[in-house]
């Protein structure tokens, strides 16, 4: 009976020792699994915690780069700002210069007229005293500078450089040969000659067949049969149409003038 009892007990003891550990297996479950949970709690919170501060710092990396480049725009506008400065006072020196430039106008305007008309007066007159060298060229020249002196639509500038052209034109005759046709009046008749320039101190013909040679005596005004340098004119002839090479002839000039 007592044996009975006993294991009864004993049986009764196992069962409430398994319910125990069942019971406490479960309670442990559910503590593992809100354990579980928090941590993962955690884990979601750490997670949006690091966005947001990727957030951040990728937001402050971005106004770091429009700070540095707002700085260099700023030190770009100040180079370009100083020169512009620069350039402004550069300009208005040069606004100076034309205004005072503009008031001289009139005054350069009354002195250069009559400079360029005594000029060409001049020309006429020398081109007159000169021997008579191509004369209705240099005539026609002339005219045409007194022509273009009446025009106003011709800049102060351009008649200027058309008055010196031609005093150029004039100068390089003294340092050249020229050989060109004309018709001069010799002993009452009228024919073609073939003219030889030598620079400005002589002026010598030729007819074709050689037989008349003469030059221009500028003393006399006047054309000189001399057929005493008739080879040489012949020769110089020659050399100024580029038919032989250039050499020394020897034909009759006007003396130098004393002082």
């Amino acid at each position: 009976m007592n044996r009975c009892i006993s294991s009864s007990r004993r049986i009764t003891a196992a069962l409430f020792a398994t319910a125990v550990i069942l019971l406490s297996g479960s309670v442990f479950a559910q503590s593992v699994n809100q354990v579980l949970q928090a941590d993962q709690r955690r884990l979601n919170l750490a997670q949006q915690s690091q966005e947001r501060i990727n957030k951040i710092v990728q937001g402050t990396r971005s106004l770091e780069d429009q700070y540095r480049s707002i700085n260099k725009e700023i030190d770009g506008l100040k180079v370009y700002n100083r020169l512009m400065r620069a350039q402004v006072e550069g300009q208005s020196a040069v606004l100076e210069d034309i205004g005072l430039s503009m008031d001289q106008v009139d005054v350069i305007n009354r002195q250069i007229f009559p400079l360029m008309e005594r000029m060409i007066d001049g020309l006429d007159q020398s081109v007159k005293l000169d021997i008579p060298f191509l004369m209705d060229e240099r005539n026609k020249r002339i005219a045409g500078l007194q022509g273009i002196m009446e025009r106003s639509d011709v800049s102060v500038a351009e008649k200027f450089r058309k008055v010196m052209e031609a005093y150029q034109i004039e100068n390089d005759y003294g340092t050249t040969i020229e050989n060109y046709t004309q018709s001069l009046t010799i002993d009452d008749a009228t024919r073609s000659f073939n003219m030889l320039r030598v620079g400005r101190i002589g002026l010598y013909f030729q007819s074709d067949d050689t037989k008349i040679t003469g030059r221009w005596d500028n003393e006399a005004r006047s054309w000189v049969v001399d057929d005493s340098a008739r080879n040489e004119v012949r020769k110089g002839l020659r050399v100024a149409r580029q038919l032989i090479a250039p050499e020394l002839i020897i034909v009759p000039v006007p003396a130098a003038e004393a002082n």
